[in-house]
């Protein structure tokens, strides 16, 4: 880094998000990526472990999403979709969604994120129950160590109790249930009336609560517990769908039918910002039969921008045309074989692996407490030796890799960790 960059790095206005603006050292630059890896501006090359914020499935540096991305903002680079105007990106995306997402043909509401994704999915569950003249079902519920974004719904509704301390009640008729019981979900339904509660919000995997795995039959509990009291299913799949789990959606991994899915992140990679919600015919039915007179008032500027659509269909082509699925399932049978020694390390607790391209690192809970900055200083040690990872609420450790990362690649990816995790006694 030149002395320039260094002092701009030190002085920048970039406020970065989840970070101690006071701390004194500067931030990692990050100038390019390729495939699996990522350089910053001293040239220096790390191997990613987390695809960003889980979302790089293809990799960096794909020239097939640059160039749909280039054909499209030269041709219309994007116009809005408010009332009866679309685009045929926008169309045709939302046809190849309703094809590949499990239980039937889907509805696509466009957002331009996860958490906006999530606040659109709260605001439709609560107009759905209003049109369909159940005006008391107005309650979320969601499991606990849950993450479901960052807009006010998604913070209060999310169970990481970290997340919401400081705020304040943001929303109105939210509770949470322990992540596993099935029996404590059915509980809560019963404590506050059938017909009370609106939606259940379930990530089908939880990720930035730690990336805890379901127990066998769980989903199918919940779900059927929800179908059984009327309440809505809703599938928070931001970071489980496009093949993180071997199937496009995690909700056809687990054998479940949700009423709205989630989703945003391996839509197109992160090359450009996009969300979506799914929702199921059977739901979206009210506001499109015409028999109600009922309309959905609610869209962002960015509804269906047609460049970020484009940078998603490319994405979707070269998840199918180089076989990603499958390369995801893997990863998945790798993964513990290949972290399974970093327990033998007195700082690390133990390792998550299950259903998907993903695992959790866990750090010792005892030295966590005794060390606030543990999670923090193993992070930083991993970098040194030459990956990136990131801290998760619980001081477990991400990984989550492109689903491009070839077999030598990830089994560096193994070394790292531990020759990082190591220097920390």
């Amino acid at each position: 880094m030149t002395a320039h960059t260094d002092t701009l790095a030190r002085t920048t206005s970039h406020w970065r998000p989840f970070a101690d603006m006071s701390a004194p050292t500067p931030p990692l630059v990050i100038a390019s990526g390729d495939g699996a890896w990522v350089t910053d501006t001293t040239g220096t090359r790390y191997l990613d472990a987390t695809a960003a914020l889980w979302f790089c499935q293809i990799g960096y540096g794909r020239r097939e999403v640059a160039d749909a991305i280039h054909a499209q903002a030269l041709r219309m680079h994007a116009y809005h979709t408010f009332g009866d105007y679309s685009n045929g990106p926008a169309i045709e995306l939302a046809e190849r969604l309703s094809a590949l997402a499990p239980g039937g043909d889907w509805k696509v509401f466009y957002t331009s994120g996860g958490s906006d994704s999530v606040d659109t999915a709260v605001k439709y569950v609560r107009r759905y129950w209003r049109v369909a003249g159940e005006l008391g079902r107005t309650i979320v519920l969601s499991r606990g160590d849950s993450y479901h974004g960052m807009h006010v719904g998604g913070t209060q509704i999310g169970g990481i109790d970290g997340m919401r301390l400081g705020y304040g009640e943001l929303l109105a008729d939210t509770d949470r249930v322990d992540r596993d019981d099935p029996a404590a979900l059915e509980a809560a339904i019963l404590r506050h009336g059938p017909g009370r509660v609106a939606a259940f919000l379930c990530e089908p995997i939880i990720g930035a609560g730690g990336v805890h795995f379901p127990a066998p039959g769980y989903l199918t509990a919940v779900r059927e517990i929800c179908r059984r009291h009327g309440v809505l299913f809703i599938a928070d799949e931001v970071v489980t769908a496009f093949g993180r789990t071997g199937h496009w959606f995690a909700s056809e991994r687990f054998g479940i039918d949700p009423d709205l899915i989630l989703c945003a992140k391996g839509i197109n990679s992160g090359y450009i910002p996009l969300g979506a919600v799914l929702v199921n015919d059977r739901v979206a039915a009210p506001f499109w039969s015409g028999e109600t007179g009922a309309m959905f008032k609610h869209g962002y500027t960015y509804s269906g921008h047609a460049t970020a659509v484009a940078a998603a269909l490319a994405n979707l082509d070269y998840l199918a045309d180089h076989d990603l699925l499958t390369a995801a399932s893997r990863i998945e049978g790798a993964l513990p074989a290949l972290l399974g020694s970093l327990t033998d390390l007195p700082v690390v607790e133990s390792v998550r692996t299950g259903p998907g391209a993903l695992a959790a690192v866990q750090l010792d809970r005892e030295r966590l407490a005794a060390d606030p900055t543990l999670a923090g200083r193993a992070v930083h040690a991993v970098r040194e030796a030459g990956a990136l990872t990131r801290a998760m609420s619980c001081g477990a450790l991400q990984i989550s890799p492109t689903l491009t990362i070839a077999a030598d690649e990830l089994g560096l990816l193994a070394d790292t960790l531990a020759r990082g995790l190591r220097t920390l006694g």
